[in-house]
């Protein structure tokens, strides 16, 4: 329909798009940065496969490191999609972004409580302040942004009332 106005997007739903895409961010930024730390990478393979030859280690570092950043970018843009057509009113997007966050927050909620509580240290598992810091900030911005989508159900009531009213072709 050419002449028909687009609602505008409620504050609540567009302040949770923009947090679902700072999330992705933030945590795609982390995560490459953990890839161009070649050092760190070219030791775990060496722990890993200790017969390599360095140019084997080397060519499977560096696939490592563009099979990383495609899957960086790939998640990036997924995040991005979803939020803006979860902005659009699709309840779809919504449960996705719910399941995918609480999911996050879950697993975030478990990263901190088991370094509060000194068993990730216990397994020997080493958690820096970045990474401590990352999960923080990642598990707020989704659990707000799980809240802010819920706070305007009507966005999406009348998003599905439309595509239900269309004619169908």
């Amino acid at each position: 329909m050419a002449g028909q106005v687009k609602a505008p997007v409620p504050k609540l739903v567009d302040v949770a798009r923009w947090l679902w895409i700072t999330s992705a961010c933030v945590g795609v930024v982390r995560f490459v940065a953990q890839l161009f730390d070649r050092e760190m990478l070219i030791a775990e393979a060496r722990r890993q496969n200790p017969a390599l030859g360095q140019d084997q280690i080397d060519a499977g570092v560096n696939g490592g490191i563009m099979f990383g950043l495609l899957i960086a970018v790939t998640i990036l843009v997924a995040y991005t999609r979803l939020a803006n057509t979860m902005a659009r009113g699709r309840n779809w997007a919504r449960i996705v972004l719910t399941v995918l966050g609480a999911a996050s927050v879950a697993f975030g909620l478990f990263r901190l409580v088991a370094w509060a509580s000194g068993i990730a240290a216990g397994l020997g598992v080493a958690m820096s302040p970045v990474d401590l810091g990352v999960t923080f900030v990642t598990t707020v911005l989704d659990a707000i942004a799980i809240v802010l989508m819920y706070r305007v159900s009507a966005h999406f009531r009348k998003r599905v009332t439309v595509d239900s009213a269309s004619p169908r072709s």
